[in-house]
């Protein structure tokens, strides 16, 4: 893989250059991610503002600015930077590049498949998307249905940094504790969230029974389980104070409200994030 025009090879920060684990050639002055980094979605740090991450589940990796810099993701570990859905033939070599122009980062798609944002599709040959600052998750559909994330933040301008307050503590978001079939049951009632599709809503007790049922046959799982493991996660974040969770607050019909608010609530808190959906197929 060629260094792309305009870039050089010098890294962001201090951290050494990033290699192909196969070719150890240099990665236009990027620095590895590894795949245990932790979501995306909880944020990051970055020195210069500008700067891309792009992970999936094998690692991913960092990218200062610099016009004509590129960031190679698809199947072909040998040949990208961002390896995603490795064991899937159905994902192209090479299914997009992240390229930096103008003083942006654009998305763009050299697969047979479209990229999915979470308001649009991307098809091969339409014009690069932007990306904003902040965090992207694009979705890659695979065989069976499946839908291989890779996660995207880019660091902000100094413009948009708050004013610093250096006598304060810095507050991460309240990130609750839950069990792992709780997580399970949770992942799966609101899959459809840690896809972002567009206007989402929670599966039913039935369908998540089901799914369970599939995942992990000979557990037992049922429809009044994981409504009552549900209820124990929404009645914990109620206690703590996380507004319309309860029937009261809610009120008549309460319908899909609770579920709702609890998963929205659970995903802001970066409780549950969209690398989560792993358990399903890991399941």
């Amino acid at each position: 893989m060629t260094t792309p025009p305009g870039s050089d090879r010098r890294t962001t920060g201090r951290a050494p250059a990033a290699r192909h684990p196969a070719t150890g050639r240099p990665a236009a002055g990027g620095r590895l991610l590894a795949a245990a980094h932790g979501s995306l979605a909880r944020g990051v740090t970055a020195p210069v503002p500008g700067t891309a991450f792009a992970l999936a589940l094998t690692g991913g990796m960092t990218l200062g600015p610099g016009d004509g810099r590129e960031l190679l993701f698809g199947r072909n570990r040998p040949e990208v930077h961002v390896c995603v859905g490795e064991d899937d033939p159905q994902v192209s070599r090479c299914q997009g590049r992240l390229t930096h122009r103008h003083g942006r980062w654009w998305v763009a798609n050299s697969g047979r498949l479209p990229l999915r944002f979470p308001t649009r599709l991307l098809f091969t040959g339409e014009e690069p998307l932007p990306l904003e600052s902040g965090y992207t998750p694009l979705f890659v559909r695979g065989s069976r249905d499946r839908e291989h994330l890779l996660e995207v933040f880019v660091s902000g301008p100094e413009a948009e940094r708050p004013v610093a307050l250096p006598g304060e503590v810095t507050r991460p978001p309240r990130v609750w504790v839950l069990t792992d079939e709780e997580k399970l049951a949770l992942v799966v009632l609101g899959q459809r969230y840690l896809l972002h599709e567009p206007r989402p809503q929670p599966l039913t007790w039935k369908q998540t029974a089901a799914q369970l049922a599939e995942l992990r046959p000979g557990e037992g799982w049922r429809e009044k389980r994981v409504e009552h493991l549900v209820n124990r996660v929404r009645m914990m974040l109620s206690r703590d104070g996380v507004p319309w969770l309860t029937r009261e607050e809610v009120g008549e019909p309460v319908g899909n409200a609770l579920n709702d608010h609890l998963i929205r609530a659970l995903m802001m808190s970066t409780t549950l994030v969209p690398p989560d959906l792993a358990l399903i197929d890991a399941a």
